[in-house]
């Protein structure tokens, strides 16, 4: 099963009504390269596409296609709780 995964899931700057999935304190200045690095220390397999988050398709290009059976949100919370420990 594939787990898509985009930065605006974790960008600080964003509420949750804007695509926001993790809470205030795990979020942070998202960038596809720290994201992959921490999904690279978690063990999971993906690959970087160059697709934008269609809610803002003028922003920045990025997102990682990881490949899991865990559930989406699952994966979200363990690759901010990675990056805030990075």
């Amino acid at each position: 099963m594939s787990v898509i995964i985009y930065p605006a899931y974790f960008n600080i700057h964003y509420s949750r009504s804007k695509g926001r999935r993790v809470p205030k304190n795990l979020a942070f200045d998202a960038k596809i390269d720290t994201i992959a690095k921490a999904a690279k220390e978690l063990g999971y397999s993906f690959e970087i596409e160059d697709k934008r988050y269609p809610r803002f398709w003028w922003s920045e290009k990025g997102r990682l296609v990881i490949e899991t059976d865990e559930p989406k949100t699952e994966v979200i919370i363990k690759i901010a709780k990675k990056v805030k420990k990075l």
